[in-house]
């Protein structure tokens, strides 16, 4: 009898369907779980595959530390000494085999870096990483700053494309050795890198200088904004100068000493005649998507800068000078600098050096020490070109009212998975530059813009450091720097032999009128005056400059450094001054006390201080607004009430130190936050808002997002210390009601706690550096199992302190030299040599940058014999 019959046999029709359904289920919840627990046993090989995989993969691309390679082009052989924390000690026979040894072994540790930076630079991304990356490609091909690398490459002396070329011949020789086990970064995406070329160390050279001179997204994001503000309200959001300002060339000044109160920084005529709200046609949300894609700026407060300071020796324990440099970057994995020491014949330079490019950029050599903060000069503009007619007939009018055919680069982008798209750049020019229209970067706008930049000056563009590398002292030094053409930094420096300096180099442009400032607006191309026209840069030796200050202290971070009577303006954009002031106040402090006399961990000690004035005195500000406030929400619902006095209460009892545990800095930051669009807002009512994906909870961007003034701190400080009534919006009858207003909206947009003593500012401002590829899939980084980032991790200081810092923004290394003895310099990188997650030497550095720690810095051969731990040998082949 079969199972249906047995169950027929005893059971109704409807008993024995039902029990046959039972058994189907039973059957189906079987094999369901079969192929379950299948899936999951597959998913779990597969796992541990795809992890034995990448791993392997990543211990396969380690590169070789012992022993010898031998390669073609080498003269002699060549020593590379590598210490605990994989910095390479390079020891030539002559400077050609130097660079070329020097290519082949950051190629080991960077080669993903380096290949992703020419990339990057010469807008050909999509082409690896597909169309996700097309508007930033776009935006770089328009810019054209590969065309800019091939005129100054053209234009090159030949003594310095042959050091390109064996830089080059070193990277290719690495890229050989690691053929069969490439970096993940490439086996991931299945790509090969192309020889490394000349060009390829120029374009990585002008990834940095546009990182450092961008600002005509800040020029177009103002005009947008003053066209849609009150006429009346522009000066106030857009100081030139402050009474905290100190230029390196001024004696110290008694910081402690009552200040004049300037009560308004009005704007000069120049500025105040660029305001054209009918020419304005750039949407919001085309300016703010250009911010996006080029990362300008890279967050709230940022100014890629830096900090450096030098003091004399007699305000050294040692009575020789020492300098330190901290430079200021955007935050990626790896990170932006490469350490290095470099040994060839006279040459013995050793520092950080950008992977791509070949020689030292900061650092010391045998007898003098130098660093750098971005002196944020204006070297663009912004053209509106008169046009007529289309496609290969258009021409443009140049100031002389003569008419010229538009110029025309074609550009391909090739986009992986997709079609090629084919970009028309069109370009117009002034002078002996090419400017290309970049109006195609907004969909939206209606004019012809075109740009104007020192890069499209061949003769701007230097990219070797030789002689630089090669100083014997502090005036020659400065002497060969006299070429460089830019980005324009501040520089300071000190020898062996006592003497301290500093002084403004790269090529800065000199408009017309040679007093007259930069443009902070679109200029019309066709009535060009003599205003605007450039006509020559400023002379090296008439650039801001000091030499042996009778104070014995030079310093600078990013902000004004001109003094009132300098004949040349230089920019209006100045970065804000509060870092710059706290590093005069501490080391004029630590001056006076003559039996204080400073170390290399005094400057470490600065290097990461976290007190900041701006948020102490807006704290106090704070604190007084909800103690005097009236408005009803604050005095008559009780637990509102309560909340803002115990914020009131942690403000006022705050000593203004950025501290991660602490609760008041939460609150300031906070509240500045909240307070810029109870501000703007109400003044740009009815303007569109800009629409884009946004994360849940965040707030869409406004025109409001369109203010990124450099000095945008100090104005907030003004604005909050002097209470104009023409920014009170209707809902506030005073300032204190609308900064109590702005702290209440603070505490609920940051989430803050019912308890505020239970918040930490580090918690709320916390740093998160990642990787551009390993850190976009979360199953990858399961895969892979091993840090690839810090992860997200309080932080101390923000945009105000000394440690100048944001989510993925900071100091990129900290440096000091010790002109008394050199082995007792200093440098911390922030995360470590290598790009490979497998190596020890990844994030190594990292304890040490994140707890304000750092290395010695061996540079003697006798010091650099005893740190090494492993020894490779180049040999020619």
């Amino acid at each position: 009898m079969n199972p249906y019959e047995a169950i027929s046999a005893t059971t109704t029709p409807e008993e024995t369907r039902a029990a046959l359904q039972a058994r189907r289920r039973q059957r189906l919840i079987r094999i369901i779980v079969i192929f379950t627990v299948l899936i999951a046993v597959l998913a779990t090989i597969g796992f541990l595959y795809g992890r034995h995989w990448t791993r392997q993969a990543m211990r396969d691309a380690l590169p070789q530390l012992d022993g010898s390679i031998s390669i073609s082009g080498l003269s002699a052989p060549v020593t590379v000494q590598r210490d605990n924390h994989g910095v390479p000690h390079l020891r030539a026979s002559t400077l050609d085999d130097l660079v070329m040894a020097q290519g082949y072994v950051t190629a080991q540790d960077r080669l993903w870096q380096m290949d992703a930076l020419r990339r990057h630079a010469a807008g050909e991304l999509a082409e690896i990483l597909g169309a996700s990356l097309i508007a930033h490609d776009r935006a770089q091909r328009t810019l054209q700053i590969r065309a800019a690398a091939d005129r100054a490459l053209a234009t090159l002396p030949p003594d310095q494309v042959h050091l390109l070329e064996r830089y080059a011949a070193g990277v290719n020789a690495s890229i050989a050795t690691q053929s069969g086990h490439l970096p993940l970064e490439f086996r991931l995406i299945r790509y090969r890198p192309a020889p490394w070329t000349p060009r390829d160390s120029v374009l990585v050279g002008l990834a940095e200088f546009q990182d450092l001179t961008t600002s005509f997204p800040q020029e177009l994001n103002r005009e947008a904004l003053t066209a849609r503000l009150p006429e009346n309200l522009i000066a106030d959001l857009y100081p030139v100068s402050s009474w905290r300002d100190h230029p390196p060339a001024q004696p110290i000044v008694d910081l402690t000493a009552p200040q004049t109160d300037i009560p308004d920084v009005p704007l000069d005529e120049s500025q105040t005649k660029l305001r054209k709200p009918a020419l304005s046609s750039a949407s919001v949300e085309d300016l703010l998507a250009l911010q996006q894609t080029l990362k300008n700026p890279v967050c709230e407060g940022c100014f890629s800068g830096s900090n450096d300071w030098v003091v004399s020796g007699a305000h050294t324990a040692t009575g020789k000078p020492l300098l330190s440099n901290d430079m200021h970057l955007a935050h990626n994995v790896p990170g932006v600098w490469y350490q290095a020491d470099l040994e060839a014949g006279d040459l013995h330079v050793s520092g950080v050096s950008l992977p791509g490019v070949p020689f030292i950029i900061v650092g010391h050599n045998a007898h003098v020490a130098w660093g750098f903060t971005n002196l944020g000069a204006e070297v663009q503009d912004v053209y509106i070109e008169h046009t007529r007619g289309s496609g290969s007939t258009a021409e443009y009018e140049a100031a002389d009212g003569s008419w010229h055919p538009l110029l025309h680069q074609q550009e391909v982008i090739h986009v992986k998975g997709a079609k090629d798209i084919v970009l028309d750049v069109p370009a117009t020019q002034h002078g002996a530059a090419v400017t290309p229209i970049i109006s195609g970067i907004f969909p939206s706008e209606k004019r012809s813009l075109s740009l104007r930049w020192t890069i499209y000056d061949p003769a701007n563009v230097t990219p070797l450091f030789l002689a630089i590398n090669s100083a014997t002292d502090g005036a020659s030094l400065v002497a060969a720097f006299s070429t460089f053409g830019g980005p324009a930094q501040n520089l300071v420096y000190a020898d062996d032999q006592g003497h301290i300096g500093y002084h403004a180099v790269g090529k800065i442009p000199i408009r017309g009128n040679v007093t007259a400032p930069s443009p902070i607006s679109p200029v019309p191309a066709d009535a060009l005056d003599a205003t605007q026209e450039w006509v020559g840069t400023i002379p090296y030796e008439n650039l801001p400059r000091s030499l042996d200050p009778p104070n014995g202290i030079l310093a600078t971070a990013n902000g004004r450094v001109t003094s009132d009577d300098y004949p040349y303006p230089v920019t209006l954009n100045w970065a804000a001054p509060y870092r710059n002031e706290r590093i005069w106040k501490v080391l004029a402090e630590r001056s006076v006390a003559t039996k204080d006399h400073l170390t290399p961990a005094d400057m470490l000690a600065l290097q990461t201080d976290v007190y900041s004035d701006l948020d102490h005195v807006i704290a106090q500000r704070l604190a007084y607004a909800i103690d005097h406030t009236t408005k009803p929400e604050f005095t008559t619902d009780k637990s509102v009430a309560k909340r803002l006095h115990q914020a009131a209460d942690l403000l006022r009892d705050w000593n203004g130190s950025m501290d991660a545990d602490a609760v008041a800095p939460a609150i300031v930051v906070a509240t500045r936050a909240a307070l810029w669009p109870l501000l703007l807002n109400p003044q740009l009512k009815g303007q569109p808002e800009a629409r884009f994906d946004l994360q849940p909870g965040s707030a869409p961007p406004t025109a409001a997002s369109l203010y990124t003034w450099g000095n945008k701190s100090y104005a907030e400080e003004w604005l909050i210390m002097h209470t104009p009534s023409r920014w009170l919006p209707s809902t506030n009858v005073t300032w204190d009601d609308l900064l109590a207003t702005a702290v209440s909206k603070a505490l609920v947009d940051a989430h803050a706690p019912a308890d505020l003593t239970k918040w930490r500012f580090g918690q709320f401002h916390p740093i998160d550096i990642e990787h551009p590829i390993y850190s976009q899939s979360p199953i990858l980084q399961r895969v892979i199992g091993l840090p690839i980032g810090t992860g997200v991790q309080p932080q101390s200081g923000d945009d105000a302190t000394v440690k100048q810092v944001g989510r993925s923004f900071g100091p990129s290394e900290r440096f000091t030299a010790d002109l008394s003895d050199l082995d007792h310099s200093t440098l911390n990188l922030v995360l470590g040599e290598s790009s490979n997650p497998a190596s020890p030497w990844f994030m190594d550095q990292w304890p040490a940058w994140y707890h304000g720690t750092t290395f010695p810095m061996p540079f003697t051969n006798s010091a650099v014999d005893a740190a090494a731990t492993h020894t490779l040998t180049l040999n020619p082949k």
